[in-house]
């Protein structure tokens, strides 16, 4: 026979549900509450300081080339075509040395013009001359001439006033005699003068053509000048620097041919990022690294032009060179701007720059974590900054790039 079922109440299982959906709520919001997990960094891929304070130096840092401080650039006074080569480009030269050779035809020509107008320019000084001086002994004659006419047109007068007096001549002839003197007078005044001309105009006329023949003579010179220039010569004691023609290569006027340097004086050229050139100034002391050895040296010229982000630095160089230092060789450059007495300051982070904000992260006491702190730097160096603000002396921060971790404040140092 069935026994009908009791049916269970159904609190127990409503207490139960709620028990667990509320325990379920607590636990979701305990781990809500919870931080995450610090990321690791491993110890061994980063680099850190610790914070001092004390005197910095500021340097900026530029590489660079030794130059020669003497250098003389060769060019080609006349076009033409190489010849000969004499010497190439490592050779010690005197001033005397000829590098190399050009030829041109046109060049012989016009010196062999010029010459030939220089020659008849003097054939026709000489025949001016010769001219002249003609001119003037024939006038001198005239002169003459008309002296002796009036002298004697001078005696007849008298003859004529004697005879007049005793009246063997009539007044007219008398009178005709006294016209004659006085015509001729005129006439001898006219001659000397024409012959005072004469001479006076000589010099000036002669001193025009030798004028002319030394302009002619100059041209000439101009043109034996052309023609040896064809003889490449080095100008200056030194060393051939550069020198890249080759026989039968025709060359324009004004190319430049070579360089010649004077050896064992050298100076730097640093090229400086313009954000850290405005604090360089003429006479700062410098080390340039040869990598052979360290040479100091001192600021002599700054270039006021910016050239793809760098600005040009001459430093003299005080020291004695190294072996092996040679021109073009690659050197690296420290130029020292200040010297700060007592100031905060760490090694400069992969990402900071001066007169910025920046996070770094801090060692914890234990080292076993780094938090994020912002720190305000100030002024900077080759491989320290100032540190104005954010840390204190003795903290310890990480230096090596941290970018990948900039969604965190907190890592864990292993």
């Amino acid at each position: 026979m069935d026994i009908p079922r009791q049916k269970r109440p159904k609190r127990r299982r409503y207490i139960f549900v709620g028990a667990g959906i509320a325990a379920i709520a607590l636990i979701t919001l305990a781990l809500s509450r919870l931080e995450p997990a610090a990321p690791r960094v491993d110890r061994a891929l980063i680099f850190t300081d610790t914070v001092r304070r004390g005197p910095m130096v500021r340097q900026v840092r530029g590489h660079g080339n030794l130059v020669p401080e003497n250098v003389r650039w060769i060019s080609a006074l006349t076009p033409g075509r190489v010849e000969r080569i004499h010497v190439r480009p490592g050779v010690e030269v005197d001033e005397s040395t000829v590098i190399l050779e050009l030829s041109n035809p046109d060049v012989n020509i016009q010196v062999l013009q010029a010459e030939q107008s220089l020659t008849a320019a003097e054939a026709q000084l000489v025949s001016l001359r010769t001219n002249l001086e003609t001119q003037r002994l024939t006038q001198e004659a005239a002169v003459a001439t008309v002296e002796r006419e009036y002298q004697e047109a001078l005696r007849q007068v008298r003859t004529h006033e004697e005879l007049a007096k005793e009246g063997l001549v009539s007044e007219i002839d008398l009178q005709n005699a006294r016209d004659r003197a006085a015509e001729l007078e005129v006439r001898l005044e006219v001659e000397r003068k024409r012959l005072d001309l004469l001479a006076n105009s000589i010099e000036d006329q002669l001193a025009v053509q030798r004028e002319q023949v030394e302009r002619l003579r100059a041209i000439a010179e101009f043109q034996r000048r052309q023609v040896e220039s064809m003889k490449i010569r080095a100008g200056t004691a030194g060393v051939l620097q550069e020198m890249d023609l080759e026989v039968g290569q025709w060359v324009m006027s004004g190319t430049t041919i070579a360089r010649v340097a004077e050896p064992g004086r050298l100076k730097a050229i640093l090229r400086i990022p313009e954000t850290l050139v405005r604090d360089v100034a003429v006479g700062q002391p410098a080390l340039i690294d040869t990598r052979n050895g360290v040479i100091e040296g001192r600021v002599m010229r700054i270039d006021p032009a910016v050239q793809s982000g760098s600005v040009a630095v001459e430093v003299a160089l005080e020291g004695e060179l190294p072996r092996g230092a040679r021109t073009d060789l690659s050197v690296d450059g420290t130029i020292e701007v200040e010297r700060l007495d007592d100031v905060l300051y760490v090694g400069r982070p992969a990402y900071g720059q001066a007169e910025s904000t920046v996070g770094l992260f801090r060692l914890t006491d234990d080292r076993t974590h780094a938090v994020r702190v912002p720190v305000r730097l100030g002024r900077a160096s080759v491989n320290t900054i100032e540190v104005r603000d954010g840390l204190q002396e003795g903290d310890i921060v990480i230096l090596s790039d941290m970018s990948t971790w900039d969604s965190h404040d907190r890592v864990r140092v292993k």
